[in-house]
C-alpha cells in the first residue's frame, strides 16, 4: 500500500458500458462513499462535481475554530477502521501522528478537516471535477438511467458534453446557504455590506472595518463570527451587536446520552415513525444541531469579562428572542433593521454599517436536477421525496423492479432526523448504501449502537445476547 493511496486499481471501463454507480456532487459524504467504494474492485463508479476542486466551507475556516464532532467522523473509520483514506492515515502520510497524538485534541480544526479531505480528493481515482450536471433521465429501452453534463474549464467556461449511462445514482449535491426572506433583497444588491456567514472570510476585512457590526444568527457560526470579531476589535469600541430569533444563546446538547440521537439506532427509529410526528419533532429538536458548544460560549464570555477588568462595559449588545421584520438602506453604505421582539410584542429599527446573516443552510431541493424523472417521483402529504430505509428514492415501480435506484445523502432530514447532515453518520450511511448496493455486505455494520431504546417496541437487534466476534479485516504479523 502506497503512504498516499491503496494500490488497488480503478476499474477499467469500456466507453459504451453503463456505470454501476455515478455520484453527483462530492462533497464530504459522497467523498465517504467514494473512499468506502474504492476496494470494491467489482463496482465501476465516477463521481461528478461542478466546482474545479474539492473545498468544504472555505468562508468558515475561522483560526481555531473546531469541528463539533470527533476525528473518528472522518470519511471512512465508523465504518471502516483499516481503511487507507482514514484521518489517521493522512496524518501518517504527513509525518504528523506523533505531533498530532501529543496535542490530544479528540476534535480537529476545521481548516484541518477540510485539508484531510482535499487529500483524499486529489489522490481517489474515478473523481470528476469541472463537471456541470445538466439533465437525469430514465431510458426504458436500456433499463438504465442517462445523465448529461457539460465539462467546464477553471474559468467555468462550458468545453465539452458528455453522457453517462449508469444503473444507479447517488445525490450529494448538498446544502445552501439560506438568507431570510426581508434580507434578500440587500444581500443580493450589490455593494451592500450584507453576507451569508459561509462568505464570512472572503469579506472579514471589510466588515472589520465598518464602524458597527451586526450578526444575526444564534449557532455555532454566529458564535464563532461574533467572537471573531469581538477579539479583534479595541476594548470599548467593539460596536457589535448579536441578535437571534431562540429564546436564549443555548449550548448544543451534547451529554451522552443526548448524543445517541446521532446513532443508526435513532435513525433507524424515527424511519419508522408516522410523517407528521417526524415532521413536529425536527424543529423541537433545534438544540441537538442549532446550538453552540459550551467552550465557544465560555470563550465569548471570558472575552467580554475580560473586556470589563479596567471599569465600564463592552459596547456589544447580546440580544435572543429577535426577529427582523424588515430591512432597507440608509443613504448608500448603512442598512436598518426592522426588529421585533417576540416575547415583550416591542419593535424598534436598528441602523448598522454591516451584517453577517449566520442563519444556516437548507437541503438544496432536486426537483431541478429530476425534472426528467419527475413522472417517476413518489412523494409524501407534503410534496417531498419520499426516501426508504436504505436511502434511496421511492420510484415507480416500472424502475424499481429493475434493481435499479437513486440514492440521497443529506437530503434526508423529513425521513432520517436530524442525524441526515451529521458527519458522524457519513460512514455508516456510506456503508448502507454500498451494502445495499451490492447485495454483498462488504461492511458489516454494527446491530446495536446506542444504550437508548427509543419506542416501546424492542427492536430484536437490542436484545441483550454475548458479542459477535467479527473476522479480522487484516492478517496479523
Amino acid at each position: 500500500m502506497s503512504p498516499t493511496r491503496p494500490t488497488i486499481p480503478a476499474p477499467r471501463h469500456e466507453p459504451d458500458a453503463p456505470r454501476d454507480l455515478v455520484g453527483i456532487g462530492i462533497g464530504p459524504f459522497n467523498l465517504s462513499l467514494a473512499a468506502l467504494a474504492h476496494p470494491l474492485s467489482e463496482l465501476d463508479t465516477v463521481f461528478y462535481d461542478q466546482r474545479p476542486a474539492f473545498h468544504w466551507h472555505p468562508g468558515l475556516l475561522i483560526d481555531g475554530a473546531t469541528l463539533q464532532v470527533p476525528f473518528l467522523a472522518d470519511l471512512v473509520t465508523l465504518a471502516d477502521p483499516v481503511n487507507p483514506w482514514s484521518f489517521l492515515n493522512y496524518l501518517r502520510t504527513r509525518d504528523r501522528l506523533y505531533p498530532f497524538y501529543f496535542a490530544e485534541r479528540f476534535h480537529i480544526q476545521r481548516a484541518e478537516y477540510d485539508a484531510y479531505c482535499r487529500w483524499v480528493s486529489e489522490n481517489l481515482p474515478g473523481l470528476h471535477f469541472g463537471h456541470q450536471i445538466d439533465a437525469v433521465r430514465w431510458n426504458p429501452e436500456r433499463t438504465l438511467f442517462e445523465v448529461d453534463f457539460t465539462q467546464t474549464d477553471a474559468d467555468g467556461e462550458a468545453e465539452a458534453l458528455g453522457r453517462t449511462y449508469t444503473k444507479n445514482i447517488v445525490l450529494g449535491i448538498g446544502t445552501a446557504p439560506h438568507v431570510p426572506e426581508p434580507l434578500k433583497p440587500l444581500a443580493e444588491a450589490p455593494g451592500v455590506p450584507v453576507i451569508h456567514s459561509a462568505d464570512y472570510l472572503r469579506h472579514r476585512d471589510s466588515i472589520l472595518a465598518a464602524d458597527h457590526v451586526t450578526v444575526i444568527g444564534s449557532g455555532q457560526s454566529g458564535a464563532e463570527i461574533f467572537l471573531d470579531l469581538l477579539t479583534a476589535r479595541p476594548a470599548g469600541r467593539e460596536k457589535l451587536h448579536w441578535l437571534a430569533r431562540t429564546e436564549a444563546f443555548a449550548p448544543m446538547e451534547y451529554s451522552k446520552l443526548g448524543l445517541e440521537h446521532f446513532t443508526p439506532d435513532y435513525t433507524r427509529y424515527f424511519h419508522t415513525l408516522p410523517e407528521p410526528v417526524r415532521d413536529s419533532l425536527v424543529p423541537r429538536q433545534w438544540q441537538l444541531h442549532k446550538g453552540i458548544d459550551t467552550d465557544t460560549i465560555n470563550a465569548i464570555h471570558d472575552e467580554l469579562y475580560r473586556r470589563t477588568l479596567h471599569g465600564g462595559w463592552p459596547d456589544a449588545v447580546l440580544t435572543p428572542g429577535v426577529t427582523v421584520r424588515t430591512a432597507g438602506r440608509v443613504a448608500t453604505t448603512r442598512v436598518e433593521l426592522h426588529l421585533e421582539h417576540t416575547q415583550q410584542n416591542t419593535r424598534t429599527r436598528l441602523t448598522t454599517d454591516a451584517v453577517v446573516l449566520a442563519t444556516g443552510y437548507r437541503e438544496r431541493p432536486l426537483d431541478h436536477l429530476l425534472a426528467g424523472l419527475a413522472p417517476y417521483l413518489r412523494r409524501d402529504a407534503s410534496e417531498r421525496p419520499r426516501i426508504d430505509q436504505h436511502y434511496r428514492l421511492t420510484l415507480d415501480p416500472s424502475i424499481s423492479r429493475t434493481g435499479r435506484h437513486i440514492y440521497v445523502q443529506n437530503a434526508e432530514r423529513h425521513t432520517h432526523g436530524v442525524g441526515a447532515p451529521d458527519l458522524g453518520l457519513a460512514a455508516w450511511r456510506s456503508a448502507t448504501i454500498l451494502n445495499t448496493l451490492t447485495g454483498k455486505n462488504p461492511y458489516p455494520l454494527p446491530h446495536r449502537t446506542a444504550f437508548t431504546t427509543f419506542g416501546l417496541d424492542r427492536p430484536e437487534h437490542t436484545t441483550p445476547g454475548p458479542a459477535k466476534t467479527l473476522t479480522p479485516l487484516v492478517e496479523p504479523r
